[in-house]
C-alpha cells in the first residue's frame, strides 16, 4: 500500500531535468518544508526543525514542472511515497524516502501564477472538449468576450451585468432572448 501526501514547501534548487537512457525524462527536486509554531511565551513565531524530501516526476510531467518551477518557489505536492534501497560504492546499505509526486504546482499565497498549455514535440494538443462544433473556437473566445463586457460594464456602457451573464451563461452563439425566464436553466 502507498501513503499518499501532500507535502507544501519551498524548492531548494532549480528542478534536475536529464534523461534516461531510453529517452525518458526525469525530474528531481528537493522540497523544503519549515512548520511555524506561535510561541506564547515570547509572542513571536518560531521555525521548526525542516523537513527535506526529494521528489520525482517523469515524462512530459517533468518537462512542464522544469519549465514552470524554480529555485526558492512555494509549491504544493501530492504524491506517494516510495522507499528505494541502495548500497553505496563502499558497499554500505542504505535506505531513501522519495515522493513520487503525481501532482505539483506554485502555491498563490504569496504569489500569483498564469497558466497555458504547454505543447511537447510530437504530441499535439488535444481537441478542445468545450469548442463550438460550428466555429471550433474554444473558450478562450468566450473569455475575451466575458472581459470585453465586463470593461463595458465598468465604464458605464452596454447592459453590464445582465450582459456579461447573458454572453458567459448561455454562450455567444445563442440568443439570451430565445429563452423564457422560466426555461433558463440557472
Amino acid at each position: 500500500m502507498d501513503a499518499t501526501v501532500t507535502v507544501v514547501g519551498n524548492l531548494t534548487a532549480d528542478p534536475e531535468l536529464r534523461y534516461t537512457a531510453t529517452g525518458a525524462a526525469v525530474v528531481n527536486m528537493t522540497i523544503a518544508s519549515t512548520p511555524r509554531m506561535y510561541d506564547r511565551q515570547s509572542g513571536e513565531w518560531k521555525d521548526g526543525e525542516p523537513l527535506f524530501l526529494r521528489g520525482i516526476l517523469w515524462r512530459e510531467y517533468a518537462i512542464n514542472a522544469a519549465a514552470s518551477l524554480a529555485k526558492g518557489m512555494r509549491v504544493v505536492a501530492v504524491g506517494k511515497l516510495k522507499q528505494r534501497n541502495y548500497e553505496t560504492r563502499e558497499g554500505d546499505r542504505r535506505t531513501s524516502v522519495e515522493l513520487e509526486i503525481d501532482e505539483i504546482g506554485p502555491t498563490l499565497r504569496y504569489a500569483t501564477a498564469k497558466c497555458s498549455r504547454a505543447t511537447q514535440a510530437g504530441h499535439g494538443v488535444s481537441p478542445d472538449p468545450w469548442a463550438d462544433s460550428q466555429t471550433g473556437q474554444g473558450i478562450d473566445s468566450h473569455t475575451t468576450r466575458s472581459e470585453e463586457i465586463t470593461e463595458n460594464a465598468k465604464n458605464g456602457e452596454g447592459a453590464g451585468k445582465n450582459e456579461l451573464n447573458k454572453k458567459v451563461l448561455v454562450g455567444d452563439n445563442v440568443s439570451y432572448e430565445d429563452f423564457d425566464s422560466d426555461e433558463v436553466p440557472f
